[in-house]
């Protein structure tokens, strides 16, 4: 099944971009500015190709990195965004003035081998449990300044994203219970100021936790770093008491123990593993002869 994942607008996307390639650059590649000087930029063609195989996410970010730098850059995909690359397989053709090849490669690599690592894991967390109901979700613990990228990555690995951010819905955690002075007293003032279509989370430990937030309504519970035992007897509380409210598990996930987890009835899990266990998967771009590859 085709995965598909929405990136941000080139007005969102750009400036980000833009500010990789000025950490990169700085005030000028010294190495390839040295090597070209004054003469007539030529044209170079070169292949990416895996060092690993895994899943690819993030090549329209890379094409963004080089048409940035050169308008003339060509960046063709030859494994389609989300799909599975082989060791050795090339997964993309480039075409261009060399300079802004060479210029683009780290910042295009790097962002293509962080957001494919992730992609990676993320399938294969989503395939332990493709065959029930249970959807993977991943979180906010995620590299400052990529959240977009990395989230879009999980996408792409086959899970959905959970909030991006603070502004996107309500999750009251266990240090705002205390702070509010209970979960009755969180949700009444929440509730009191936020919009309309705002959903609230509760996350709970305890089944006394689990039926306060039933008795305030919240839209999703959430079993925090409950055993599994106590999960089963959670959710069939929650079912019994009101099946619109969703039921998310999440704390302590690996790919050793989700399938268990969901297996308690769950709607949702969410980890953050497959973005801060990933491991980056290997890429190089190499220079090619060709004569009409590209």
């Amino acid at each position: 099944m085709k995965r598909i994942a929405t990136l941000p607008p080139a007005l969102v996307l750009d400036p980000l971009v833009q500010s990789w390639l000025l950490e990169d650059i700085g005030r000028g590649d010294r190495t390839t500015q040295g090597l070209l000087q004054q003469q007539d930029i030529p044209v170079a063609k070169a292949d990416w190709v895996a060092k690993a195989a895994g899943t690819i996410a993030g090549l329209p970010v890379a094409a963004r990195v080089f048409n940035l730098l050169s308008e003339d850059v060509s960046f063709v995909p030859i494994v389609e965004e989300g799909q599975n690359c082989e060791l050795g397989q090339v997964i993309a053709r480039l075409h261009g003035p060399i300079d802004a090849l060479l210029m683009g490669e780290r910042v295009a690599l790097n962002l293509t081998m962080r957001m494919s690592g992730i992609a990676t894991l993320t399938s294969e967390y989503v395939e332990k449990i493709a065959d029930l109901p249970t959807k993977l979700v991943d979180t906010r613990k995620t590299t400052p300044g990529l959240r977009i990228l990395e989230k879009y990555a999980t996408q792409l690995g086959g899970a959905l994203n959970h909030r991006l951010g603070l502004d996107d819905a309500v999750m009251i955690k266990d240090n705002h219970i205390q702070a509010a002075g209970g979960i009755k007293e969180a949700i009444a003032k929440i509730r009191a100021s936020i919009p309309y279509p705002l959903s609230i989370e509760v996350e709970t430990t305890t089944l006394a936790e689990v039926e306060e937030a039933l008795k305030q309504d919240a839209d999703i519970i959430m079993l925090d770093n409950m055993s599994c035992e106590l999960m089963y007897r959670a959710v069939e509380l929650i079912r019994d008491a009101n099946l619109q409210v969703k039921i998310e598990a999440s704390g302590n996930i690996t790919l050793e123990n989700l399938r268990e987890v969901a297996q308690t009835g769950v709607d949702y899990i969410s980890t953050s593993a497959p973005i801060t266990r990933s491991s980056w998967l290997d890429l190089s771009m190499k220079f090619n002869s060709g004569d009409d590859r590209a």
